[in-house]
């Protein structure tokens, strides 16, 4: 037991120190949503991105891709096992009968000063144990079942290293069910079957395509570095391995110079492809990316929301495969857009005509709404200013304003802005 400085008794666990190699494995900056709602274990099997040049994109710019040795990333394997064996035994002393929770996780940090404490680690080792600590624990209390290869290609390492760790990873946790990974349709198209069914039987389970688009002027013009017919080649080749696939497309990416062609031919794709999933993502431009300077220097002109929408509508309407439709990511205005293709498309089709039949009031309130809730669920509440901006959007639509479009459109961009 242990007092804080409030003077409560809080539980602590005293790890053995001398059964860790380190306290912390490297992580990259993103996973797909699903692989977050999974609460996946996430394993960096490679650094950044080999291309990096998509005008939308600001994950990796500036940063250089490399590869990680096959022993480099067994290490953080066997670095999160001994975290997981530690995080588990800490349940059970503590009295949680293996469950884990933040009390248990806390009881960790509080037990160990030396590995979690500010006062003797450097912020940056700091945040890399405590967030491997977290992504251990939180993987753990999901049930240990799901992990995703790190970062924007695993499929570009040598086929064989990347089977490797996949087996180990597989030995080292036989719990873990599904372990997907980022690829590139380019990538997908160098690899041979064989290759791909090597992957498979190793045991990769999913791979996850940003095709963004079918239409070849806009993979151009977006600096994407693939054609919709390498999007095809490569999208059919996972499937023929039976490697699940999951690919992201972006409504809004083309603009509104683009928008019916993007949407016909991206449809198009896909119905050629067959994935398993077809994940919305609505274009967000982000700051300081090539295709914000675009849209200010007005090369770029953007669709409003209610017009991706309508775009989303062609799309979905051209679909003629057998995906799973997701509109899992906060980008997206009507989440409702979800469902098994075919029998669920009339449906998704039905959503957006409601959207659409509603008065314009109305869709403006409904779109406040909706990026409000998405910003609290990032960042559980608002700060001052922002809080005033939206309530005073909210104020000026109840009173029908002649500024009501204005203030709501204003408030909207500063929310999307926490997010994007």
């Amino acid at each position: 037991m242990l007092y804080d400085s409030g003077g409560r008794i809080g539980l602590s666990y005293r790890m053995n120190l001398a059964s860790l190699k380190d306290y912390a494995f490297e992580m990259g900056p993103i996973r797909p949503p699903s692989e977050g709602q999974d609460r996946s274990l996430l394993i960096r099997a490679t650094r950044n991105c080999p291309w990096s040049r998509c005008e939308f994109c600001s994950a990796y710019k500036g940063q250089r891709f490399e590869y990680r040795s096959v022993p480099e990333v067994k290490q953080d394997i066997d670095i999160a096992r001994a975290l997981s064996g530690e995080i588990k035994s800490a349940s059970w002393r503590l009295g949680y009968g293996g469950r884990i929770s933040d009390e248990v996780v806390r009881a960790i940090v509080q037990g160990n000063p030396e590995v979690y404490d500010k006062r003797f680690v450097e912020p940056e080792a700091l945040a890399a144990r405590l967030g491997s600590l977290v992504s251990v624990s939180n993987w753990l209390g999901s049930g240990a079942r799901t992990a995703f290869l790190q970062d924007a290609n695993s499929l570009i390492m040598r086929t064989p290293e990347l089977a490797e760790v996949i087996r180990y990873l597989k030995e080292t946790f036989p719990s873990i069910e599904r372990v997907t990974s980022y690829g590139r349709s380019k990538t997908a198209t160098k690899r041979s079957l064989a290759e791909l069914r090597e992957l498979h039987e190793a045991g990769l389970s999913r791979l996850h395509i940003g095709l963004e688009s079918g239409c070849d002027e806009v993979l151009k013009d977006m600096q994407k570095g693939v054609t919709a017919e390498e999007h095809i080649t490569g999208g059919r080749r996972v499937v023929e391995c039976d490697i699940s696939l999951s690919e992201y497309v972006m409504p809004g990416l083309g603009g509104r110079k683009w928008s019916e062609k993007h949407a016909r031919e991206t449809a198009s794709v896909l119905n050629q492809i067959d994935p398993d999933y077809i994940r919305i993502r609505s274009l967000a431009v982000r700051k300081n990316t090539p295709l914000s300077h675009k849209l200010e220097s007005g090369d770029f002109e953007p669709l409003t929301e209610d017009e991706v929408v309508a775009e989303i509508g062609l799309f979905i309407e051209n679909l003629g495969c057998n995906s799973y439709v997701s509109s899992d990511q906060m980008s997206n205005l009507l989440w409702e857009i979800e469902g098994q293709l075919p029998e669920d498309k009339q449906a998704m089709l039905k959503a957006i005509d409601q959207y659409k039949a509603m008065f314009p009031q109305e869709r403006l309130k409904f779109r406040l709404e909706r990026r409000l809730r998405s910003y609290l669920a990032v960042y559980g509440g608002l700060d001052r200013g922002l809080g005033e901006k939206v309530q005073e959007a909210f104020e000026s639509i109840q009173k029908d304003s002649p500024d009501a479009r204005t203030s709501a459109d204003q408030a909207i961009s500063a929310l999307k802005d926490g997010f994007v």
